[in-house]
């Protein structure tokens, strides 16, 4: 058999090299997609997502509209805006009663509204998962939230059940003192 020239042994290795990293990117990638809790995994993000749908709407359509009527906020939250430049349609004596028709005529806005709004739904989302887990934690005997402390030594977080700290390893109970 001709013997290969240094390019061609170059090549030949590059070529397993490739397939060595295919072989062991596939199997990394089989390990984690063929694991028993991928469908778990997914279902709960679907499940996710309709909640935070729902939380979204409750914070949009059911508690936004009252605080709507305070008397500093004459119109819908989402709404509101503060025009930083204004577009070319705004010379001619236009006005924006909305933010659909600032943006549309391409004036610079500070859409405060929206922001709050979606601040409100973060709010709404969170504290509705924090019920869920202290429910849940109640149910089941099984706590979801678990509460830390501050190591003694060195201010990293740690369990408030642990006995030494795992960043520094400083016993808690004072046995190095």
């Amino acid at each position: 058999m001709p013997r290969l020239d240094d390019s061609g042994e170059a090549l030949l290795q590059a070529g397993q090299d490739a397939k060595a990293r295919t072989k062991r990117a596939w199997d990394s990638f089989s390990d984690f997609a063929i694991r028993d809790n991928v469908l778990e995994v997914a279902v709960g993000l679907i499940i996710a997502a309709s909640f935070t749908t729902v939380v979204s709407s409750f914070v949009s359509d059911i508690i936004l509209p009252p605080i709507s009527l305070l008397p500093f906020l004459n119109k819908n939250l989402g709404e509101k805006f503060a025009v930083l430049r204004q577009g070319p349609q705004h010379a001619n004596g236009h006005r924006y009663n909305t933010l659909k028709q600032a943006l549309d005529d391409g004036a610079v806005v500070m859409a405060y509204g929206s922001f709050l709004d979606k601040t409100l739904n973060l709010l709404g989302v969170g504290l509705v998962l924090y019920f869920i887990a202290n429910v849940y934690a109640w149910v089941s005997k099984d706590s979801i939230i678990h509460h830390t402390v501050k190591c003694k030594y060195c201010r990293k977080s740690i369990s408030d059940k642990a006995q030494r700290c795992v960043n520094c390893t400083s016993w808690q109970d004072g046995r190095e003192n």
